[in-house]
């Protein structure tokens, strides 16, 4: 898992509540499991006209222009903002991995499902609760401005916008620990691999048989 430091990315506004991660990754595009390949599917039914099926070549599907993703000022955002709930529904981990796989890096509300909250860190993306006022004027100045970047320090857990300001989030030190330093539960269990090892060694010579080969 990619670490987290410091990262200054564009802001793609999403002005709606209540996204569930069916409207983050449909369904029919839940048959993977290699956490890669579902960005061009992210927000499927906002961005296209059509309905989009698994392994479906999406460079040629029309797109829906008004979208906030399919707006030629917001390509390349990685940092995405939205109202409250954001993330309800089903438990889905592919709706951070839709999203990390896009490129977005943080996403930002009022308020966040918490299964969803919990795959967030899990999976390497910065799930970050500002006030409802923080947002607003995060959605009023990004709509206004174009090329509106905003700066987040998880070490210092501050979001600093162009003219700024600064919003200070929580984050629990553990999750915050993991991301600084790239750690999925994969990464946190290797961190112990001497110790592994030595007891593996330990149960071979205890218990050989169980280790023999098998015919």
């Amino acid at each position: 898992m990619r670490p987290f430091t410091v990262h200054t990315g564009l802001v793609a506004p999403l002005d709606l509540a209540n996204v569930d991660t069916d409207m983050i990754i449909p369904k029919q595009f839940l048959k993977s499991i290699k956490r890669t390949g579902f960005g061009k599917n992210l927000f499927d039914e906002l961005r296209y006209e059509d309905e989009g099926q698994p392994d479906q070549d999406c460079s040629t599907r029309p797109l829906k222009k008004d979208f906030v993703l399919n707006q030629a000022r917001y390509q390349g955002a990685s940092v995405l903002i939205a109202r409250k709930n954001f993330g309800c529904g089903s438990s889905r981990e592919h709706a951070p991995w839709a999203l990390d796989d896009y490129g977005f890096r943080v996403v930002i509300a009022p308020s966040f499902a918490d299964i969803f909250f919990n795959n967030c860190f899990k999976n390497g993306l910065l799930p970050i609760v500002l006030t409802e006022a923080q947002v607003e004027q995060v959605f009023t100045e990004s709509e206004s401005t174009e090329g509106y970047a905003l700066s987040i320090n998880l070490a210092d857990q501050k979001v600093t916008t162009p003219s700024g300001d600064e919003f200070s989030f929580d984050v629990d030190a553990f999750r915050k620990h993991c991301l600084l330093h790239g750690l999925d539960d994969i990464g946190l269990t290797l961190q112990h691999a001497d110790a592994i090892r030595t007891y593996e060694d330990a149960r071979k010579q205890k218990a050989p048989w169980l280790f023999a080969d098998k015919k």
